[in-house]
């Protein structure tokens, strides 16, 4: 029987098996580094909304690659936590625009910090190089957008 860090030969074959378990661990290790109420999408989306405020709901949830219907849902719940805002967009009246508040800044601040001993943790058996190449591919298996 494999020890708890090692994959089943028969899993890690499986590129979807590695990534689920890269996942997991990535969730356990943002609730103990970092928050049980601020998920690591908001997180994104705070981030997203720090570098190009007033932006709508359709392109923030382009952005994290979430649908219309998980876009709203985190927007309204982001909206109930003070932690943004949102605004009727001047150009399309259908859709919102959305900023950051004062404690969505500084709920920001607060988390960065913590975001960055995550990753830390998550890449501290890989050498620099090696974490770049990880990223690389992971994000090789992403669908290439359509912008």
């Amino acid at each position: 029987m494999p020890t708890r860090n090692e994959v089943p030969e028969a899993l890690a074959k499986f590129t979807g098996s590695l990534v689920r378990r890269a996942q997991q661990r990535h969730v356990a290790v943002w609730l103990s580094e970092v928050s049980a109420e601020i998920t690591s999408v908001q997180y994104a989306a705070l981030e997203i909304l720090q570098r190009a405020p007033g932006v709508n709901q359709r392109q923030l949830g382009d952005e994290l690659d979430v649908d219309r219907s998980t876009i709203a849902d985190l927007v309204a719940r982001m909206v109930r936590n003070g932690l943004i805002e949102r605004s009727d967009d001047p150009v399309d009246k259908r859709s919102y625009v959305l900023f950051l508040t004062p404690a969505g800044k500084k709920q920001l601040a607060a988390l960065r910090p913590r975001v960055e001993e995550v990753e830390r943790i998550l890449t501290a058996r890989l050498t620099p190089r090696d974490t770049a190449e990880l990223r690389r591919l992971l994000a090789a298996l992403l669908p290439e957008r359509a912008d």
